[in-house]
């Protein structure tokens, strides 16, 4: 994965493996690695502050989907350095 995440100040999520798995599954772990420090750490933490497991595989879903996409995070609108 792209950096180390040493620039962020707040507390760094682990990459659980299951997320780990359905990234590589999905073919995208190069997305999500492309993405920001805050970004990937911002959703791992989303996904494991899930209480519930259907809340969690939305989360995940809504993830993967993001990142395929490549223009959304967090459903806000994220302009790649693409472009």
């Amino acid at each position: 994965m792209k950096g180390s995440f040493m620039a962020l100040k707040r507390p760094l999520n682990p990459m659980p493996e299951d997320v780990a798995a359905r990234l590589a599954e999905s073919g995208l772990e190069a997305a999500f690695a492309a993405r920001p420090d805050y970004q990937r750490n911002d959703y791992l933490g989303w996904i494991a502050r899930a209480r519930r497991p259907d809340t969690r595989e939305k989360r995940i879903r809504q993830m993967l989907d993001e990142l395929a996409g490549g223009w959304l995070y967090m459903k806000m609108a994220w302009r790649t350095s693409r472009g």
